[in-house]
């Protein structure tokens, strides 16, 4: 770590690294969970990619228009993740839909306030956290109602043998349990400063901020995060309820 506080590569990083992985794969070894590879290849994975785009950001941070074309491969690429954990084809990433809704419009309140500067290295990090949120919001907001309609299925067909469409049958049946998909930012905004001080404090803090910086910082970010997930879920529900979201075996097991 350097005089100014921010973490730089060295012999004192990696050996931290490794060892944290090896107590994560003891971990899940210990709990006799089949998680040893997936961790191994998470943090191999990790951290080829932040080397690449460590370098690849010297580039992008050039300029604000490499900067959206970066976020554009952003969203693409959290699309085709989304789409794969809910069972989707990847050639119909209908994902992108609840992701871009939750974080575009976001992010333009954030850049339209002036809260955040009109700069590459302010724009990337944001949109990206946004990004990322919306892409966790959309995913855990799919799964959850695929499940309850795969565990109530009895439910939905009783829902439809008495007059109601398929799109409101599931909306009854399976769209209380997609609100769980905003239980984890809530209580990070709940907690924050109580029980952890999330990246955003921490990156400004040993980026060489002011704690009032770093705190603005983090208030913007949880805020923004709320929005965007609040969002990205709505959307989720609305396509869910269609079949948009739902996985091709699923579809075929449902009534219509």
């Amino acid at each position: 770590m350097s005089s100014a506080g921010v973490v730089a590569p060295s012999w004192n990083l990696a050996i931290a690294v490794v060892v944290l992985v090896l107590v994560a794969v003891a971990a899940v070894g210990a709990a006799r969970l089949d998680l040893r590879r997936a961790i191994l290849t998470a943090a191999g994975r990790a951290t080829v990619q932040l080397a690449v785009i460590s370098a690849l950001l010297v580039a992008v941070l050039g300029s604000v228009w490499l900067t959206f074309a970066y976020l554009a491969v952003m969203l693409t690429v959290a699309a085709l993740t989304a789409a794969g954990r809910l069972g989707l084809p990847r050639v119909r990433p209908w994902t992108v839909l609840p992701i871009a809704a939750g974080a575009l419009p976001t992010a333009a309140v954030v850049l339209a306030s002036g809260a955040v500067p009109w700069a590459p290295e302010s724009i990337l990090p944001v949109v990206g956290i946004l990004l990322g949120g919306a892409m966790t919001a959309t995913t855990l907001a799919g799964r959850r109602m695929t499940d309850t309609l795969e565990q109530r299925h009895g439910e939905y067909e009783a829902a439809l043998a008495v007059g109601l469409e398929p799109c409101p049958a599931a909306l009854e049946i399976a769209r209380p349990s997609a609100g769980l998909a905003l239980v984890p930012p809530l209580d990070q905004t709940r907690t924050v400063g109580l029980v952890t001080l999330p990246g955003a404090f921490v990156g400004v803090l040993l980026g060489g901020g002011s704690p009032a910086e770093a705190g603005a910082a983090q208030l913007l970010v949880l805020v923004g995060l709320l929005a965007a997930e609040a969002l990205a879920v709505l959307v989720t529900i609305q396509l869910v309820a269609r079949r948009r979201l739902l996985s091709p075996s699923l579809v075929a097991r449902l009534p219509t």
